[in-house]
């Protein structure tokens, strides 16, 4: 891996570390106890998962991912903070006030392992889209300084956008795994979020991708198999 190549993956790592530490903040600082178990679990499987993909995924892949590049589209940078990261916190915060004011009835652990896994299968689909697709930006552009094409391998086969239907999953496995209901208000906020940005860039890639017409006449689905 070249200097430059690896300083970019460095600070890319940083950042992820830096909001893993304020999710964790929040999560044991605001309900003031450490042995919220569902809530450690849950950061595990997101730090391992970051583990995982900085070990498999391309180096240029995480550089690209580690920030924002020249040609993206400003809408969807709003749209991708909202969703990626104040997105997260707003939940984790309102799953973390929950917990110290006891809001919501209490949900079934069985419920909390459906989230548990909810995730898991979300995070398992992002990592194998990004893995089979390496123009996955943060933020919707056409990266013609790395030659971009249309990825139709992987679960591309499937759907046009399968991160998003990953990301939805995990989205909404949070609030079961934590044991919050009222954490599901902003998650169907960013859900909208996520089904708004998926249909802004199907668009633009139809407009701009060589390539992308066809293969959306294969592949039918955006990112809700069978429905959208």
């Amino acid at each position: 891996m070249e200097v430059n190549v690896r300083r970019e993956v460095i600070k890319g790592a940083a950042k992820v570390a830096i909001f893993y530490i304020i999710i964790a903040v929040i999560l044991f600082v605001v309900p003031g106890k450490l042995d919220w178990w569902m809530a450690w679990i849950l950061l595990a499987v997101f730090v391992a998962n970051y583990i995982v993909d900085l070990i498999i995924l391309d180096p240029e892949l995480l550089v690209e991912r580690s920030g924002v590049k020249a040609g993206a589209r400003k809408y969807d940078i709003i749209l991708a903070m909202f969703m990626s990261n104040i997105g997260w916190f707003i939940v984790v915060l309102i799953a973390a006030l929950d917990k110290r004011f006891g809001w919501s009835v209490i949900v079934p652990f069985w419920l909390q392992i459906l989230g548990l896994l909810m995730i898991l299968l979300g995070c398992i689909v992002v990592t194998w889209a990004m893995a089979s697709n390496k123009f996955f930006a943060p933020v919707v552009r056409i990266q013609r300084d790395r030659g971009h094409t249309v990825s139709s391998m992987g679960p591309y086969r499937f759907l046009r956008h399968p991160g998003y239907f990953g990301a939805a999953l995990t989205f909404l496995g949070t609030p079961l795994i934590l044991g919050t209901l009222w954490a599901f208000v902003p998650v169907f906020l960013i859900i909208i979020d996520i089904i708004v940005r998926t249909a802004l860039e199907d668009g633009v890639l139809h407009r701009e991708l060589s390539g992308y017409i066809e293969y959306a006449g294969r592949v039918k689905y955006r990112m809700l198999p069978g429905i959208w």
